[in-house]
């Protein structure tokens, strides 16, 4: 069974919900995940900072709001009038919900439940729009299957075996619909998967079934090779590795969140990543392999910070490492790069949350010298130990581009700087034109 992911711009209309149609309506059998229309999360979050504020009125205003643009994407959707009136009744019932949060206390639990509104919405109103047309589907609640553990990870165990059990009962039904995003926690109660949504939910359906393939469905068509809002010329790469994919999720490439890779990666299940908006283009595969010995994509990831550590005590001292990365461990900062000398070490961080907290510790045994708006530019390909010229044609292209730190050799898939962000630009465009000739 095929796994098909579409995002909120997929689901933003009355028209793209209709168009949907062309893309999953197929003999061949398919679980479709879908997320909130476009604008909504954002939206919820808005209502819910007012309730949190205890400011009731405003958030009456917002539910209302978002209320009437749901009811005008009904009256384009549905033309029969038993379909309309099943959609008026969907809105009712979770818009009176929504508002029912005006007149209580409003805890973190509260918000999820309110979060957790929009997939419920979207998947409702595509199921009833099959209906109208004559297609059979099944809308399969994610809140059946889809769990996290205490720790806040997805439950594979429990989804797999929960989401075959839901499938069961409707052996005869090749099309499915069902919520990216949402799911239950360890207590039972409403949450939701946080990193990376929606395609997170594909991918641990995908991995659950040990699928054939998850389609993940978006406005781009697939990874490109650099950063298209920046830099003018750049392509679609055709296949990815698993690792590769990773990398490039984590170093900046939007499309696709890092931690969505994980659940197809331990059962080997390809990802591809198509346009929606061009269902023909080729897109992304992910798979566990792919051409080697090559460049093959730049991401740059923003607000970083480095850290410089440095301390007489650490020449020949063994320990004095760990007493270091005990201090971010203790306020579960994670490190992204790190270079070592024999008296300093240099680290960076993704948040600075903690950041002054950090410092204050780390000046008790050394002395600590902190960069911010830093950017890690991040090369992605195959570079075996043995290969050689592939560190050399990165370098010279970034001849002309200060750079603050570099990590070369920790890993055979990533070579990465750190630039100030203002040369954030100059560096992909340099490496497009180095290492891509474009």
């Amino acid at each position: 069974m095929v796994v098909l992911k579409f995002g909120g711009t997929s689901v933003g209309s009355a028209e793209r919900m209709k168009n949907l149609v062309n893309l999953i309506h197929s003999p061949a059998p398919k679980i479709v995940v879908l997320s909130a229309m476009s604008g909504t999360t954002n939206a919820l979050v808005e209502i819910a900072n007012a309730l949190y504020a205890k400011e009731n009125s405003k958030a009456n205003d917002l539910i209302n709001t978002l209320e009437k643009r749901y009811q005008a994407v009904l009256t384009e959707l549905y033309s029969q009038e038993t379909t309309l009136n099943k959609g008026k009744e969907l809105l009712k019932n979770h818009f009176d919900f929504i508002r029912s949060f005006t007149l209580d206390m409003f805890t973190a639990n509260e918000e999820k439940a309110i979060l957790a509104q929009g997939e419920l919405l979207s998947t409702a109103m595509e199921h009833f729009y099959l209906e109208e047309i004559g297609i059979k589907s099944v809308l399969l609640p994610a809140l059946n299957f889809m769990r996290i553990d205490a720790n806040d990870e997805p439950d594979l165990k429990y989804i797999e075996e929960n989401l075959k059990l839901e499938l069961a009962k409707h052996g005869e039904t090749n099309l499915f619909i069902t919520q990216g995003y949402i799911c239950r926690n360890a207590f039972g109660e409403i949450d939701n998967l946080k990193r990376g949504g929606s395609d997170y939910t594909a991918t641990l359906i995908g991995a659950a079934l040990t699928s054939p393939e998850i389609q993940i469905w978006t406005d781009i068509d697939g990874m490109h090779n650099n950063d298209p809002r920046i830099v003018e010329k750049t392509f679609p790469v055709t296949e990815l590795s698993f690792d590769e994919a990773a990398e490039l999720a984590y170093f900046g490439a939007k499309i696709l969140h890092p931690t969505c890779v994980l659940p197809a990666q331990k059962r080997n299940v390809p990802v591809r990543l198509l346009n929606t908006m061009q269902p023909k283009a080729q897109g992304t595969v992910i798979k566990e392999s792919a051409v080697t010995d090559r460049i093959t994509a730049v991401a740059a990831k923003d607000g970083i910070t480095a850290i410089n550590i440095k301390s007489g005590r650490m020449l020949l001292a063994y320990g004095f490492l760990r007493s270091v990365f005990e201090i971010f461990e203790r306020y579960k900062t994670p490190i992204d790069m790190i270079t070592t000398s024999e008296v300093a070490v240099s680290v960076t961080i993704d948040s600075d949350k903690n950041l002054e907290s950090i410092i204050n510790e780390l000046r008790e045994f050394c002395t600590v010298e902190v960069d911010q708006n830093q950017t890690i530019v991040c090369v992605v390909g195959s570079f075996a130990a043995e290969k050689q010229g592939m560190a050399g044609k990165i370098f010279d292209s970034l001849k002309n581009i200060p750079l603050r730190m570099i990590s070369y050799g920790g890993s055979e898939n990533n070579v990465s700087v750190l630039v100030d962000t203002k040369y954030k630009k100059d560096a992909l465009v340099a490496l497009n034109k180095g290492l891509f000739n474009l």
